[in-house]
């Protein structure tokens, strides 16, 4: 009863729409002596070329058997444009805080030296 099985993969975006993405059928055989026993089957699926950043959402798998259907938690994937580049200011802001103290020090000197000339 429970060796033939579909397998299904969608995603649903941030509208709520699902889109299928691939399914596929399978049908396992029990091998001698595993019978009525429970077993677990680990199956891939890559993603390849997402379209476009509207491909952001989350994905799901989904495995329906005759009379039960059992659906993945999902996998949110943000897809992001060709050349994104994260920004950052972590660095500059520090280079220039240290740059400002490092002139404000000086000036600061400069004129405990010259008010003591």
């Amino acid at each position: 009863k429970y060796t033939k099985f579909s397998i299904f993969y969608y995603w649903i975006n941030s509208l709520g729409q699902k889109t299928f993405i691939y399914s596929r059928s399978e049908n396992i055989a029990i091998p001698s002596g595993k019978e009525n026993k429970t077993a677990t089957i680990s199956y891939d699926h890559r993603i390849m070329q997402l379209e476009n950043t509207s491909s952001t959402g989350t994905y799901y798998c989904e495995v329906k058997w005759n009379d039960i259907q059992k659906m993945g938690k999902g996998v949110f994937v943000l897809a992001r444009g060709t050349g994104y580049i994260e920004t950052s200011y972590g660095w500059e802001i520090l280079v220039a805080l240290t740059v400002i103290l490092a002139a404000l020090s000086i000036t600061a000197t400069a004129l405990l030296l010259w008010k003591r000339k």
